[in-house]
């Protein structure tokens, strides 16, 4: 075949796929605006097995990391590897028209400390500028010490281009200065259509394409060798792919939340590379008795 052909294959391909992901989107829409209770409630009972584990983790600072399960992943890792593993259930779990997906990723930074991704997790203003261009908005909503309500705008392109407002309760922890965690809960996804124009709405749920309807993500981070090694869960629950789609529609669905870690992962690195650790603020004199 020559390299036209081949192009023009490619794009043919390229604009099927976005013609059948159009058609799974619009004609099951009415029927998946929302997930099934059961499928929320499988979800819950997943992530309440996660953080379980995470805090049991958390409370150890010899295994604060979840092992990496690839192989000569130490080596990897102190090479500047990006280690990704799929921890999604095989067989899948059993959610009424939801697919649930689980990704966890592991870098290491060297020559940065904990105080320094902190800082940068809780920059939230500035996250347009790190996760360019997937997220083109971001705001604190309210704040009480650790404990945080967050609002990103996100931009998702994988052939066809989805824009998601989404509102997260987020919570900031450490076991001791080098170790540290935060959990990510979202709490609302709203689709957007026409952003950024004059025709810009927000779908209703029964007009939403139900392409996220939940998404965790937690984040650890343990200081030493030198460095900071990083680690970020995400736990995300989508609907369902209409049977006689799914040869041709699983993949490219099952690879967005990968690339999504994936990004993440790596723009934190690029972040935290150059963004110093907020300064300690002075010490205050003792009250006078």
């Amino acid at each position: 075949m020559t390299a036209s052909r081949r192009r023009q294959a490619a794009l043919w391909s390229v604009a099927s796929l976005a013609a059948l992901l159009s058609l799974c989107a619009g004609s099951t829409a009415s029927a998946l605006a929302q997930p099934d209770p059961a499928a929320s409630a499988g979800f819950d009972t997943y992530i309440h097995t996660l953080e379980t584990r995470l805090a049991e983790q958390h409370q150890k600072p010899d295994a604060f990391l979840a092992p990496v399960n690839l192989p000569d992943a130490d080596a990897r890792l102190r090479k500047g590897e990006f280690l990704i593993e799929n921890l999604t259930p095989n067989p899948p779990l059993e959610l009424p028209g939801a697919l649930l997906f689980h990704w966890r990723g592991t870098a290491f930074v060297p020559g940065t400390g904990a105080a320094d991704f902190e800082h940068l997790l809780r920059d939230f203003n500035s996250y347009p500028k790190y996760f360019a261009p997937q997220v083109l908005q971001a705001a604190i909503l309210s704040q009480e010490g650790d404990h945080l309500q967050t609002r990103l705008r996100v931009r998702q392109h994988h052939v066809i281009t989805v824009v998601l407002d989404t509102t997260y309760d987020v919570t900031f922890a450490r076991l001791d200065p080098q170790h540290g965690y935060s959990l990510s809960r979202s709490t609302e996804i709203s689709e957007i259509e026409g952003a950024g124009t004059p025709s810009e709405r927000v779908l209703s749920p029964a007009q939403a394409h139900g392409f996220l309807w939940r998404l965790n993500t937690y984040w650890t981070r343990e200081e030493r060798d030198g460095g900071l090694y990083l680690q970020i869960e995400s736990v995300s629950l989508t609907r369902s792919i209409p049977s006689g789609l799914a040869w041709i529609v699983r993949p490219f669905v099952e690879s967005i939340p990968r690339e999504s870690l994936e990004f993440t992962l790596h723009s934190a690195v690029n972040a935290v590379r150059k963004e110093p650790a907020a300064p300690e603020p002075p010490d205050q004199p003792a009250p006078k008795s």
